[in-house]
């Protein structure tokens, strides 16, 4: 009751989703062995759940009433269904998890008996008036799964049963289609809505990567929806809505799909552990009882080296608290290392984050020098308050025969441009940025050879994104990856590696490294004995990536 008060008491009508995860749960997170309409194994979890029986249904369709009649009494004004995704609903309803032989299956009339049953239970429990809103995914993209036209009849089906409003989504968790990525369209789902809103007349709402208000109004405009539907969007900026309507778009802090806010659920999940929900453009979300950001009770003079992510954050928290924030930047340009991620394959998007983060500067007053060689001394002599060193990292150079060649170069060069590759180039390094290097050069129709120690490539990506990324370059005629293979030396023609004990040698006109980044420790090390209120922050401690480094520069900028 205090969450739908706080929610209505800020002017906003307040509604929660009902779900049961059904094969989907985790036996080491529920205590027992996962039920489902059939014995289906889920390729998601792995795990094998157990076939309800009909009195079992019979009991969670009660609890789903039980669910919305507290949730009506604790304040909330509405509830949602999630039918969506792959949870219990969704597999009562798709024919791939739904064998049953009873009322509960069957053809499409009968396998939605157990929705129209939850619902019909909701409304005896909480009057035909109470708003209920179904999220449905239209089709679970699996081979022998549910139509769109099936969609279409349970969509008429559920009207009729009185649900208010119809909210379409599309895809399971292992649906072989990305619906959460970097490479996926704007809006790209908005027809499917528009397809159920041929058939039913209660309100439909349109959802999946729309991070633009804009974009909103223009799939309103078109008629394919009544209303959107924004998640993320709302953590990476929780006013984008307040922002929009004034017309104040380059301050939104724009979602840019990295994923990180669901690979920490999912790891959490499948480690059996309890996460809270992390968004990498913005370090308050999950936090933001805390409160951090607060007035300064004595404004300081800082000064932050570096202008990456980790800088451009913590210069912008410490102004926005008050202080006279002064940032170094080495090169011309504020982003640091974002500027080369931005070149890879459907990643311009992070961009915007590097816009905003400017943007936020200039509007709060931070003095910004790009350009600018920093001294030891010269820092001593500022008579600073605080110093935040946000340096960041530079590539690694292996110690490896050959890499002073002249055709050995650097992951960053290559995407930044400031190099020329040949039409053969070997990539040392399979990991995040040798796999972008790699989609990038490919792209170009250049031939690219993958070398990766490990068992499997893209290691350090989430598995949100990690499968897709890897499906793209597995799929690419330009492309040859080599796992369980060494880098041993670097020769004039080319590269020698090694692969279960034997040597053999890759032609090549370049040799690309993309083996990790260090730490650019060499200032903070020189400022560290000089006196100073001295603090340290992003990747120059260790390369990682930019919730990390902007999660720092928000930590540190709150506590100065």
């Amino acid at each position: 009751s205090r969450l739908a008060k706080a929610i209505k008491n800020n002017g906003a009508y307040a509604a929660i989703q009902l779900n049961h995860a059904g094969r989907y749960a985790l036996s080491k997170i529920i205590g027992t062995q996962p039920v489902a309409p059939s014995l289906i194994p889920s390729r998601y979890t792995g795990e094998t759940p157990r076939e309800l029986t009909g009195e079992e249904i019979e009991n969670i369709i009660e609890k789903f009433g039980d669910a919305a009649r507290r949730a009506m009494e604790a304040g909330f004004d509405a509830v949602e269904l999630m039918g969506a995704t792959g949870y219990l609903l969704s597999q009562f309803i798709s024919p791939i998890t739904n064998k049953r032989v009873d009322k509960y299956g069957g053809d499409i009339h009968g396998r939605s008996t157990f929705a129209l049953e939850v619902i019909r239970n909701i409304k005896k429990k909480t009057g035909v008036n109470f708003p209920i809103s179904y999220k449905h995914s239209v089709s679970d993209y699996l081979p022998g799964g549910l139509t769109i036209e099936e969609s279409k009849i349970f969509a008429k089906k559920v009207e009729e049963a009185g649900v208010h409003m119809f909210h379409v989504w599309s895809g399971w968790h292992e649906s072989p289609i990305p619906m959460l990525t970097m490479d996926v369209k704007h809006g790209a789902f908005a027809s499917l809505a528009e397809e159920i809103k041929k058939v039913i007349r209660i309100p439909v709402v349109a959802v999946g990567r729309i991070n633009d208000l804009r974009i909103a109004d223009q799939i309103i405009g078109e008629g394919k929806a009544d209303l959107v539907a924004l998640s993320r969007a709302h953590l990476s900026d929780p006013y984008i809505v307040k922002k929009s309507a004034e017309g104040r778009f380059n301050e939104v802090r724009v979602c840019i799909a990295c994923c990180r806010c669901f690979d920490e659920i999912i790891m959490g999940m499948f480690l059996g552990e309890h996460r809270g929900v992390k968004c990498a453009v913005n370090a308050e979300v999950g936090r933001e009882w805390e409160k951090r950001v607060k007035p300064a009770e004595k404004p300081k003079k800082v000064l932050v080296i570096g202008g990456g992510p980790a800088g451009m954050e913590a210069a912008r928290v410490a102004a926005l608290r008050g202080h006279k924030v002064t940032l170094w930047e080495q090169s011309d340009k504020l982003g640091g290392n974002l500027h080369a991620a931005s070149k890879a394959p459907y990643k311009d998007e992070i961009l915007k984050f590097v816009d905003y983060l400017v943007n936020q500067l200039n509007m709060l007053g931070v003095e910004v020098k790009t350009g600018k060689h920093v001294d030891a001394e010269e820092v001593v002599k500022g008579n600073f308050d605080e110093v935040i060193v946000a340096t960041g990292s530079k590539p690694l150079i292996p110690k490896i025969p050959g890499v002073d060649k002249k055709h050995v170069v650097t992951a960053v060069d290559v995407l930044m441009g400031h190099v020329n590759v040949g039409d053969n180039v070997v990539v040392a390094g399979g990991g995040m940025v040798g796999c972008e290097t790699s989609e990038f050069l490919a792209e170009k129709g250049k031939k690219v050879t993958i070398v990766e120690m490990l068992s499997r490539i893209a290691s350090d990506i989430g598995p949100t994104s990690r499968w897709v990324i890897v499906r793209r370059l597995r799929g690419n005629p330009n492309i040859t990856i080599m796992t369980n293979t060494k880098l041993v030396e670097i020769i004039d023609e080319g590269a020698i590696v090694e692969r279960e004990g034997k040597r053999e040698s890759i032609k090549a006109d370049n040799v690309i490294l993309a083996v990790g980044m260090v730490a650019n420790q060499e200032l903070y090390n020189r400022l560290k004995d000089k006196g100073l209120s001295l603090h340290r922050i992003g990747d120059c401690i260790e390369a990682r990536r930019i919730l990390e480094a902007v999660h720092e520069g928000w930590e540190v900028a709150c506590k100065i």
